[in-house]
Protein backbone atom coordinates (compact mmCIF):
# COMPACT_ATOMS: atom_id res chain seq x y z
CA UNK A 1 0.00 0.00 0.00
CA UNK A 2 1.77 3.46 -0.78
CA UNK A 3 0.52 7.30 -0.61
CA UNK A 4 2.42 9.86 -2.85
CA UNK A 5 2.81 13.48 -1.24
CA UNK A 6 3.64 16.50 -3.65
CA UNK A 7 7.04 15.82 -5.18
CA UNK A 8 8.92 18.50 -7.01
CA UNK A 9 11.81 17.51 -9.15
CA UNK A 10 15.49 18.78 -8.00
CA UNK A 11 18.77 18.33 -9.67
CA UNK A 12 20.23 20.10 -7.36
CA UNK A 13 23.09 17.67 -5.66
CA UNK A 14 22.97 20.31 -2.59
CA UNK A 15 18.78 19.13 -1.80
CA UNK A 16 19.08 15.65 -2.00
CA UNK A 17 15.59 13.82 -0.46
CA UNK A 18 15.92 11.65 1.98
CA UNK A 19 15.13 7.62 1.93
CA UNK A 20 13.95 6.19 5.05
CA UNK A 21 13.33 2.27 5.21
CA UNK A 22 12.76 -0.63 7.95
CA UNK A 23 11.85 -4.31 7.27
CA UNK A 24 11.13 -6.41 10.54
CA UNK A 25 10.55 -10.11 11.16
CA UNK A 26 8.82 -11.37 14.40
CA UNK A 27 8.67 -14.61 15.60
CA UNK A 28 5.72 -16.16 17.82
CA UNK A 29 4.80 -19.92 18.72
CA UNK A 30 3.08 -20.76 15.28
CA UNK A 31 2.75 -17.75 13.40
CA UNK A 32 6.28 -15.75 11.78
CA UNK A 33 5.14 -12.08 11.02
CA UNK A 34 7.19 -10.10 8.57
CA UNK A 35 6.42 -6.91 7.03
CA UNK A 36 8.79 -3.91 5.89
CA UNK A 37 8.40 0.19 5.55
CA UNK A 38 9.33 2.56 3.19
CA UNK A 39 9.24 6.41 3.50
CA UNK A 40 10.76 9.35 0.97
CA UNK A 41 10.85 12.88 2.47
CA UNK A 42 12.30 16.38 0.85
CA UNK A 43 14.89 17.96 1.83
CA UNK A 44 13.08 19.73 4.67
CA UNK A 45 11.68 16.31 5.63
CA UNK A 46 8.15 17.12 3.76
CA UNK A 47 6.53 13.49 3.17
CA UNK A 48 6.93 12.85 -0.59
CA UNK A 49 5.89 8.80 -0.34
CA UNK A 50 4.90 6.22 2.34
CA UNK A 51 4.92 2.60 1.70
CA UNK A 52 4.46 -0.69 3.87
CA UNK A 53 3.77 -4.19 2.79
CA UNK A 54 5.02 -8.01 3.68
CA UNK A 55 7.43 -10.06 2.93
CA UNK A 56 6.17 -13.14 1.34
CA UNK A 57 9.38 -15.55 2.44
CA UNK A 58 8.72 -17.09 6.24
CA UNK A 59 12.59 -17.95 6.28
CA UNK A 60 13.54 -14.29 6.35
CA UNK A 61 16.60 -13.31 8.11
CA UNK A 62 16.55 -9.77 9.74
CA UNK A 63 19.58 -8.81 7.56
CA UNK A 64 17.71 -9.96 4.43
CA UNK A 65 14.20 -8.29 5.66
CA UNK A 66 16.23 -5.28 5.89
CA UNK A 67 17.85 -5.66 2.29
CA UNK A 68 14.30 -5.84 1.03
CA UNK A 69 13.26 -2.85 2.34
CA UNK A 70 16.33 -1.06 0.86
CA UNK A 71 15.56 -2.42 -2.72
CA UNK A 72 12.16 -1.33 -2.58
CA UNK A 73 12.77 2.20 -1.51
CA UNK A 74 15.13 2.34 -4.06
CA UNK A 75 12.69 1.23 -6.58
CA UNK A 76 10.67 4.03 -5.49
CA UNK A 77 13.05 6.79 -5.76
CA UNK A 78 13.93 5.69 -9.19
CA UNK A 79 9.90 5.80 -10.20
CA UNK A 80 9.31 9.18 -8.76
CA UNK A 81 12.14 10.25 -11.08
CA UNK A 82 14.42 11.18 -7.65
CA UNK A 83 18.06 11.33 -8.92
CA UNK A 84 19.94 12.91 -5.69
CA UNK A 85 19.28 10.89 -2.37
CA UNK A 86 20.16 9.99 1.06
CA UNK A 87 19.76 6.80 2.71
CA UNK A 88 19.39 6.67 6.51
CA UNK A 89 19.89 3.40 7.89
CA UNK A 90 19.98 2.18 11.60
CA UNK A 91 21.65 -0.98 11.17
CA UNK A 92 25.53 -1.45 10.50
CA UNK A 93 25.91 -4.53 9.05
CA UNK A 94 23.40 -3.35 6.06
CA UNK A 95 25.55 -0.09 6.30
CA UNK A 96 28.89 -2.05 5.96
CA UNK A 97 27.61 -4.20 3.21
CA UNK A 98 26.19 -0.77 1.41
CA UNK A 99 29.49 0.88 1.19
CA UNK A 100 31.45 -2.04 0.52
CA UNK A 101 32.92 -2.32 3.55
CA UNK A 102 32.46 -5.59 3.97
CA UNK A 103 30.74 -9.03 2.06
CA UNK A 104 28.62 -12.22 2.91
CA UNK A 105 29.00 -15.24 0.93
CA UNK A 106 25.49 -16.35 1.74
CA UNK A 107 24.24 -16.87 -2.05
CA UNK A 108 21.03 -15.19 -1.17
CA UNK A 109 22.08 -11.70 0.40
CA UNK A 110 24.43 -11.39 -2.31
CA UNK A 111 21.56 -11.59 -4.58
CA UNK A 112 19.80 -9.28 -3.07
CA UNK A 113 22.99 -7.07 -2.25
CA UNK A 114 24.07 -7.20 -6.29
CA UNK A 115 19.99 -5.97 -6.76
CA UNK A 116 20.53 -2.93 -4.81
CA UNK A 117 23.92 -1.88 -6.45
CA UNK A 118 22.04 -2.22 -9.54
CA UNK A 119 19.62 0.11 -8.35
CA UNK A 120 22.25 2.40 -6.83
CA UNK A 121 23.52 2.76 -10.31
CA UNK A 122 20.46 4.52 -11.99
CA UNK A 123 20.57 7.22 -9.46
CA UNK A 124 23.59 10.33 -10.10
CA UNK A 125 23.80 10.09 -6.34
CA UNK A 126 23.22 7.51 -3.64
CA UNK A 127 24.74 8.31 -0.02
CA UNK A 128 23.88 6.05 2.58
CA UNK A 129 24.17 7.28 6.07
CA UNK A 130 24.40 5.50 9.84
CA UNK A 131 22.21 6.63 12.41
CA UNK A 132 21.74 6.30 16.22
CA UNK A 133 18.59 7.77 17.02
CA UNK A 134 15.40 6.19 16.27
CA UNK A 135 13.54 9.58 15.24
CA UNK A 136 15.46 9.92 12.31
CA UNK A 137 13.73 6.39 11.01
CA UNK A 138 10.56 6.51 12.92
CA UNK A 139 8.68 6.72 9.37
CA UNK A 140 9.48 3.39 8.09
CA UNK A 141 9.71 1.86 11.21
CA UNK A 142 6.15 2.70 12.10
CA UNK A 143 5.06 1.34 8.83
CA UNK A 144 6.82 -1.76 8.95
CA UNK A 145 5.27 -2.48 12.31
CA UNK A 146 2.09 -1.74 11.32
CA UNK A 147 2.43 -4.67 8.71
CA UNK A 148 3.13 -6.86 10.82
CA UNK A 149 0.55 -6.18 13.55
CA UNK A 150 -2.35 -6.03 11.10
CA UNK A 151 -1.70 -7.62 7.53
CA UNK A 152 0.94 -10.13 7.53
CA UNK A 153 0.35 -13.48 9.00
CA UNK A 154 2.40 -16.29 7.39
CA UNK A 155 1.19 -19.94 9.54
CA UNK A 156 4.36 -22.22 9.97
CA UNK A 157 3.50 -25.92 10.45
CA UNK A 158 1.60 -26.81 13.76
CA UNK A 159 3.32 -28.11 16.46
CA UNK A 160 3.21 -31.78 16.58
CA UNK A 161 2.89 -33.89 19.57
CA UNK A 162 5.37 -36.00 21.14
CA UNK A 163 5.63 -38.88 23.43
CA UNK A 164 7.40 -40.09 26.29
CA UNK A 165 8.98 -43.77 25.86
CA UNK A 166 8.70 -44.54 29.67
CA UNK A 167 4.99 -43.50 30.48
CA UNK A 168 3.06 -43.16 26.82
CA UNK A 169 2.20 -39.59 27.62
CA UNK A 170 1.30 -38.73 23.82
CA UNK A 171 0.10 -35.27 24.30
CA UNK A 172 3.67 -33.24 25.26
CA UNK A 173 5.54 -30.47 23.36
CA UNK A 174 8.55 -29.90 22.56
CA UNK A 175 9.80 -27.89 25.79
CA UNK A 176 8.88 -30.78 27.82
CA UNK A 177 10.91 -33.10 26.75
CA UNK A 178 14.57 -33.84 27.49
CA UNK A 179 16.94 -35.28 24.84
CA UNK A 180 20.11 -37.38 25.57
CA UNK A 181 23.13 -35.26 24.12
CA UNK A 182 25.02 -38.47 22.19
CA UNK A 183 22.25 -40.37 21.92
CA UNK A 184 19.54 -38.14 20.97
CA UNK A 185 17.00 -40.39 23.07
CA UNK A 186 13.91 -37.95 24.51
CA UNK A 187 12.03 -38.57 27.53
CA UNK A 188 9.10 -36.26 29.46
CA UNK A 189 11.08 -34.04 32.21
CA UNK A 190 8.77 -35.72 34.93
CA UNK A 191 10.41 -39.51 34.14
CA UNK A 192 13.78 -38.19 33.85
CA UNK A 193 13.43 -36.24 37.16
CA UNK A 194 12.44 -39.76 38.49
CA UNK A 195 15.31 -41.60 37.18
CA UNK A 196 17.72 -39.33 38.43
CA UNK A 197 16.26 -39.89 41.75
CA UNK A 198 16.43 -43.55 41.59
CA UNK A 199 19.82 -43.45 40.24
CA UNK A 200 21.72 -41.74 42.68
CA UNK A 201 19.66 -42.29 45.79
CA UNK A 202 20.54 -46.28 44.90
CA UNK A 203 24.34 -45.47 43.75
CA UNK A 204 23.28 -47.32 39.88
CA UNK A 205 24.85 -45.67 36.95
CA UNK A 206 23.73 -42.33 35.70
CA UNK A 207 22.96 -43.09 32.00
CA UNK A 208 20.56 -42.58 29.56
CA UNK A 209 17.13 -44.26 30.61
CA UNK A 210 16.56 -46.15 27.03
CA UNK A 211 16.83 -49.83 27.23
CA UNK A 212 20.37 -51.27 26.67
CA UNK A 213 21.61 -47.50 25.77
CA UNK A 214 25.13 -47.27 27.06
CA UNK A 215 24.81 -43.13 27.04
CA UNK A 216 26.03 -41.26 30.09
CA UNK A 217 24.33 -38.23 31.39
CA UNK A 218 26.50 -35.38 32.80
CA UNK A 219 25.69 -32.62 35.76
CA UNK A 220 25.67 -29.75 33.51
CA UNK A 221 22.85 -31.06 31.46
CA UNK A 222 20.68 -32.42 34.15
CA UNK A 223 20.83 -29.54 36.49
CA UNK A 224 17.85 -27.90 36.38
CA UNK A 225 16.51 -31.00 36.81
CA UNK A 226 17.77 -31.60 40.35
CA UNK A 227 16.93 -31.01 43.62
CA UNK A 228 20.01 -28.98 45.72
CA UNK A 229 20.39 -32.34 47.46
CA UNK A 230 20.59 -34.23 44.39
CA UNK A 231 23.15 -31.93 42.68
CA UNK A 232 26.01 -32.11 46.03
CA UNK A 233 24.96 -35.90 45.87
CA UNK A 234 26.29 -36.00 41.92
CA UNK A 235 28.92 -33.67 42.95
CA UNK A 236 29.96 -36.28 45.04
CA UNK A 237 29.85 -38.64 43.01
CA UNK A 238 32.36 -37.32 40.42
CA UNK A 239 34.76 -36.34 43.41
CA UNK A 240 35.09 -39.57 44.52
CA UNK A 241 35.24 -40.99 40.17
CA UNK A 242 37.88 -38.60 40.66
CA UNK A 243 40.30 -40.58 43.10
CA UNK A 244 41.08 -44.50 42.75
CA UNK A 245 39.18 -46.45 45.20
CA UNK A 246 42.45 -47.59 47.34
CA UNK A 247 43.30 -43.78 47.48
CA UNK A 248 40.10 -42.85 49.05
CA UNK A 249 39.78 -41.65 52.74
CA UNK A 250 36.78 -40.66 54.81
CA UNK A 251 36.33 -38.19 57.62
CA UNK A 252 35.15 -40.35 60.23
CA UNK A 253 33.32 -37.33 61.50
CA UNK A 254 29.26 -38.18 60.84
CA UNK A 255 28.55 -35.00 60.39
CA UNK A 256 31.38 -34.53 57.79
CA UNK A 257 32.41 -37.72 55.71
CA UNK A 258 34.31 -35.28 53.15
CA UNK A 259 36.35 -37.19 50.74
CA UNK A 260 39.97 -37.10 50.72
CA UNK A 261 42.85 -38.65 48.97
CA UNK A 262 45.22 -40.74 51.12
CA UNK A 263 48.27 -39.55 48.81
CA UNK A 264 47.89 -35.70 49.21
CA UNK A 265 46.85 -36.25 52.98
CA UNK A 266 50.42 -38.02 52.99
CA UNK A 267 51.93 -35.50 51.23
CA UNK A 268 51.03 -32.67 53.35
CA UNK A 269 52.14 -34.33 56.40
CA UNK A 270 55.46 -36.29 55.29
CA UNK A 271 57.91 -34.44 58.15
CA UNK A 272 56.02 -35.14 61.49
CA UNK A 273 56.00 -39.35 60.44
CA UNK A 274 52.87 -39.56 62.56
CA UNK A 275 49.44 -41.34 61.58
CA UNK A 276 47.80 -38.04 62.47
CA UNK A 277 46.01 -35.56 60.12
CA UNK A 278 43.51 -33.12 59.61
CA UNK A 279 40.22 -33.15 57.63
CA UNK A 280 40.38 -30.83 55.12
CA UNK A 281 36.89 -29.89 55.46
CA UNK A 282 36.07 -29.98 59.27
CA UNK A 283 39.66 -29.48 60.58
CA UNK A 284 38.82 -32.81 62.89
CA UNK A 285 42.07 -34.88 63.57
CA UNK A 286 41.78 -38.59 63.04
CA UNK A 287 44.13 -41.39 62.51
CA UNK A 288 44.85 -42.18 59.11
CA UNK A 289 45.69 -45.87 59.56
CA UNK A 290 42.81 -46.89 61.70
CA UNK A 291 40.86 -44.33 59.93
CA UNK A 292 38.93 -43.19 62.85
CA UNK A 293 38.96 -40.22 64.95
CA UNK A 294 42.29 -39.55 66.45
CA UNK A 295 42.97 -41.72 69.42
CA UNK A 296 45.36 -39.64 71.24
CA UNK A 297 47.54 -41.29 73.83
CA UNK A 298 46.99 -44.52 72.42
CA UNK A 299 49.00 -46.23 69.39
CA UNK A 300 47.01 -48.21 66.23
CA UNK A 301 48.14 -51.40 67.85
CA UNK A 302 46.59 -50.73 71.34
CA UNK A 303 43.61 -49.10 69.40
CA UNK A 304 42.93 -52.06 67.61
CA UNK A 305 43.16 -54.41 70.44
CA UNK A 306 39.84 -52.44 71.73
CA UNK A 307 37.78 -54.41 69.33
CA UNK A 308 35.67 -52.80 65.95
CA UNK A 309 33.78 -50.40 67.28
CA UNK A 310 35.43 -48.97 70.93
CA UNK A 311 33.51 -46.78 72.82
CA UNK A 312 34.33 -43.05 73.98
CA UNK A 313 34.91 -44.51 77.65
CA UNK A 314 36.96 -47.42 76.25
CA UNK A 315 39.66 -45.19 74.57
CA UNK A 316 39.74 -43.32 77.33
CA UNK A 317 39.94 -45.95 79.88
CA UNK A 318 42.53 -47.93 77.36
CA UNK A 319 44.54 -44.17 77.83
CA UNK A 320 44.51 -44.02 81.29
CA UNK A 321 45.86 -47.74 81.64
CA UNK A 322 48.96 -46.71 78.97
CA UNK A 323 49.53 -43.86 81.45
CA UNK A 324 49.19 -46.16 84.31
CA UNK A 325 50.85 -49.06 83.07
CA UNK A 326 47.99 -50.93 84.00
CA UNK A 327 48.11 -53.98 82.22
CA UNK A 328 44.91 -56.52 80.82
CA UNK A 329 43.76 -59.71 81.41
CA UNK A 330 44.49 -61.80 78.46
CA UNK A 331 41.45 -64.12 79.05
CA UNK A 332 38.43 -61.34 80.54
CA UNK A 333 40.39 -58.10 79.90
CA UNK A 334 39.88 -56.94 83.00
CA UNK A 335 42.66 -54.26 83.99
CA UNK A 336 45.04 -55.31 86.28
CA UNK A 337 47.39 -52.89 88.73
CA UNK A 338 50.61 -53.99 90.13
CA UNK A 339 50.00 -52.57 94.09
CA UNK A 340 52.97 -53.82 95.17
CA UNK A 341 55.63 -56.67 95.34
CA UNK A 342 56.72 -58.38 92.44
CA UNK A 343 55.99 -58.31 88.63
CA UNK A 344 54.38 -61.14 88.44
CA UNK A 345 50.29 -60.27 88.48
CA UNK A 346 48.01 -63.04 88.69
CA UNK A 347 44.03 -61.99 87.65
CA UNK A 348 41.98 -62.51 90.26
CA UNK A 349 38.91 -63.75 88.15
CA UNK A 350 41.25 -66.30 86.27
CA UNK A 351 44.20 -68.10 88.18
Amino acid sequence: MAKYGTFVREDDPKSPCRLYFKGLIKEETTTVLSGFGVAICDKDNNLLFQMKGSLQDSAVTALEAELMALRRGLIEAVRLGITHILVYCDYQTLFELVTGRSVLEKDNIAFLMDDVQRIRKQLTSCIPLLVTEEDQTKFAYKLAMETIVSEISISMPPVQNMTCPICFDDDLEAHQMFSVALCRHQFCLECVKRHLNVALMEGSVLGCPHFKCKSKLTLTSCFNLLTPKLREMWQQRINEEAVPVVDRVYCPNPRCSALMSETELSKSSEEDGSSTRSCIKCDQPFCINCRVAWHSNLSCEDYKRLGPNPTENDIKLKALANQKMWRQCGRCQHMIELAYGCIKVVCRYHH
